[in-house]
């Protein structure tokens, strides 16, 4: 099972990632909300990896950390304004 693989530090780290990523896409776009924020961030996170991934955009930042912020931020806007457009 997937749970079982994942270590208590990575999910929260995730988790944490998914926060910050849907708080600031909520500062570019508008909205908020704790639980918006993580689900946004959550799904964005996939998102934007897909998106610069088939773009072939490799990010210039060297720490890891900051790089998984951006791109779930990166993905976040995207689906705010998706889901905006559609609604």
């Amino acid at each position: 099972m997937l749970l079982d693989s994942l270590h208590t530090t990575n999910i929260v780290a995730v988790l944490l990632i998914g926060l910050v990523a849907g708080w600031l896409a909520s500062l570019v776009v508008g909205g908020g909300g704790l639980w918006r924020d993580l689900v946004t961030g959550l799904v964005g996170a996939v998102v934007g990896a897909f998106v610069l991934r088939a773009l072939g955009v490799v990010l210039p930042f060297h720490d890891p950390l900051v790089a998984d912020i951006v791109t779930a931020t990166i993905g976040a806007v995207i689906v705010v304004v998706v889901a905006r457009a559609v609604a």
